[in-house]
């Protein structure tokens, strides 16, 4: 629509007493809404939303904030389906129509540009267009510009929102930051809602169009947002929304947390479905048992995803299968496969590995339950043993006592230690180190003979820990939560401190210049 009539002011002048942008955007901001024959003042307000300048940008978003919130709240802008500009000047509309419709286009003309400086590289400019889009949702849906086609006494413009959460999820710029930011409208019940809903649609549109290639820097901007999303526990305390709403709850589904957790669900499946970079399934099975897999209508649904987080090895399995164990024990999924898998993970490397703690720690909480079978129990505490024989001594000082620990929740595995006839070496051993299958691997015929070669460790303390099963085992668990984090620097430290009155050395009285059988001994003594 072409420039509405009316005089335009003379900005030469303005700036004459002004003697600032700030000043110079106040006035032109209060001319325009004195009077409507201004309006074409806000040209000059929009342009300064592509100025170079920082100062002048936030200026300009302050100002566009101000503006369009008052005429929100005037309804002053066209309500219902917007004709295009052209159609107005032709159809029968009243000046005052023309006017809103107007209006209406250069409101739509400046979200387009604050949604483009989302993106800008300032980011108190990115921060100032965020708050200023979400004044501008909480404004439209109090006063709503489109007529809803059916009835019901809310409103939410979820479309603006969801252009907000799409520049938010950048493809090749992390947007972590803004995303902090962000953290504080998710505690609004109505924007939490249809921020999953939108996440959910732009997730699936553009890993479509990417043809399913993994995006490291999108895919982490989506787990940044989604992580930061928490339900309430309890459908009563959903009374904190954006959008006031006037009228009775019942009807609206953002208001409902069956609903929420719906759309939760929904939320995480369609981002778990593809395919992650490898940094991002860790992060997500850390929070899975605690903040995704509570909230879920249908926890067992994330089967998938756990299975093809197994496949990535390492830690990374160890995690999942962590997942698995709350499925199976807590929502009574079959999983037969489960201590299998565990057992495929006991590699020399895991003593070496940076989550060692963690891995040690999860899996003693897997074989926890005193109703596991003999046999699969022995498997462990027999291939625990035989990679103990390479492992460090930082290491073993927490292995053994996790192998007594065993050995105590089940006393039928003292078989292991009590076998006089069992072999006594690697040669005569029958347990199958490369069996995958714990029933197969013929632990209960064999004997822990490598706890009592490393009584004769070259380090004391190993030794000394090794000696356990030579005398008969306590019935209390030793508490190795201490003895998981030990590293090779603290024992070397340990060792400094300590202050010996006997030093043993090997040391043998010298009886002459050659030898025992040096016949100068006999005519001469060494003093």
């Amino acid at each position: 629509m072409a420039a509405l009539s009316g005089s335009r002011v003379d900005n030469s002048n303005i700036r004459k007493k002004s003697g600032s942008v700030k000043l110079l955007l106040k006035k032109k901001l209060e001319l325009i809404l004195e009077s409507r024959k201004n309006a074409n003042i806000l040209f000059d307000i929009l342009e300064y939303l592509q100025s170079n300048q920082e100062d002048e940008l936030l200026c300009a978003i302050r100002t566009c904030e101000t503006l369009f919130s008052t005429l929100l709240e005037r309804r002053d802008l066209y309500i219902g389906q917007l004709p295009k500009e052209e159609e107005a000047l032709t159809a029968e509309y009243s000046a005052e129509e023309k006017y809103k419709i107007w209006m209406r286009h250069r409101y739509h003309d400046c979200v387009k540009q604050l949604l483009e400086l989302m993106v800008h590289t300032s980011f108190q400019v990115k921060e100032a267009t965020l708050c200023t889009l979400m004044k501008f949702i909480q404004m439209e849906g109090g006063q709503p510009l489109v007529k809803a086609d059916w009835d019901e006494s809310f409103f939410f413009p979820h479309e603006l929102l969801k252009s907000v959460v799409e520049h938010l999820l950048q493809i090749d710029e992390d947007s972590s930051l803004l995303i902090a930011r962000f953290q504080e409208f998710l505690e609004y019940d109505d924007v939490r809602y249809y921020v999953m809903i939108s996440v959910n649609v732009y997730v699936s549109m553009i890993m479509q169009k990417m043809k399913e290639a993994v995006l490291p820097v999108f895919q982490q901007n989506i787990f940044s947002l989604i992580s930061s999303v928490v339900l309430p526990d309890k459908e009563s305390e959903m009374n904190n929304f954006l959008v006031k709403p006037k009228g009775e709850l019942e009807e609206w589904r953002a208001a409902k947390l069956k609903e929420h957790k719906g759309a939760f669900e929904r939320m995480w499946l369609g981002f778990l479905k593809h395919k992650l970079p490898s940094s991002l399934y860790k992060k997500v099975l850390v929070i899975l048992h605690e903040t995704i897999l509570p909230h879920m209508r249908k926890p067992v649904l994330m089967i998938d995803f756990l299975t093809a987080a197994y496949e990535v090895g390492g830690a990374i399995s160890l995690l999942a299968l962590n997942g698995l164990f709350v499925l199976v024990h807590e929502h009574n999924l079959e999983y037969p496969d489960f201590y299998k898998k565990l057992y495929s993970l006991l590699e020399p490397t895991v003593f070496h590995v940076k989550y060692r703690a963690r891995f040690f720690h999860l899996t003693n909480l897997f074989l926890s339950s005193t109703h596991l079978p003999l046999y699969l129990v022995a498997a462990f505490v027999k291939r625990l043993s035989r990679l103990a024989l390479t492992a460090p001594p930082q290491a073993l000082l927490m292995v053994i006592p996790f192998i007594c620990n065993l050995i105590r929740r089940h006393p039928a595995c003292k078989v292991l230690i009590h076998r006089p006839s069992g072999p006594e070496g690697l040669s005569e051993d029958p347990y199958i180190m490369e069996e995958e299958d714990p029933a197969k691997c013929r632990a209960l015929e064999s004997s822990l003979w490598e706890l009592k070669t490393l009584q004769n460790h070259y380090h004391p303390d190993v030794a000394t820990a090794a000696m356990a099963i030579s005398q008969p085992l306590s019935v209390t668990e030793v508490d190795i939560s201490e003895l998981l984090d030990i590293s090779a620097d603290e024992m070397v430290a340990k060792a400094m401190k300590n202050r010996s009155k006997v030093v043993p050395l090997e040391f043998q009285p010298v009886r002459g210049l050659f030898g025992k059988k040096d016949i100068m001994s006999q005519y001469f003594i060494l003093e």
